[in-house]
């Protein structure tokens, strides 16, 4: 990220307006959507996570291909796909033994798409 001035302007006086709030808190999502969103957006804090993501977005993978691609062991990658799983951003398949990886729905890539707008406007 850019180093921005840390400093924020701030009012100068006390004046709450009392049309705005009230119209804001009736808009406000529900305090549980609001958790869940904030743990939602917990998951993609780690760097390992975001690179299984990037690469399912690719094709459909298994936990060995996974591992080759991102030169970890497969029980670290097995950890985090238990992690995008849980937090319903990965599904599975079995074909066999082999157990294959892919994006649960659209939505996902349309989240990392946004985000990776937002940084690459922050450049």
């Amino acid at each position: 990220m850019s180093n921005r001035n840390t400093e924020l302007p701030s009012c100068s006086s006390n004046v709450v307006h009392e049309e705005i709030v009230a119209r804001v808190n009736e808009e406000m999502p529900r305090e549980e959507s609001l958790y869940d969103l904030a743990e939602l957006f917990k998951v993609f804090g780690d760097t390992t996570r975001v690179k299984i993501l990037y690469a399912l977005f690719a094709a459909e993978m298994c936990v060995c291909d996974i591992a080759a691609l991102l030169n970890m062991s497969q029980s670290a990658i097995s950890h985090q796909l238990r992690v995008l799983k849980q937090a319903r951003l990965v599904k599975f398949r079995r074909q066999g033994k082999v157990v294959y990886y892919s994006l649960d729905d659209d939505h996902v890539k349309q989240i990392f798409d946004q985000g990776l707008t937002h940084i690459n406007e922050l450049a």
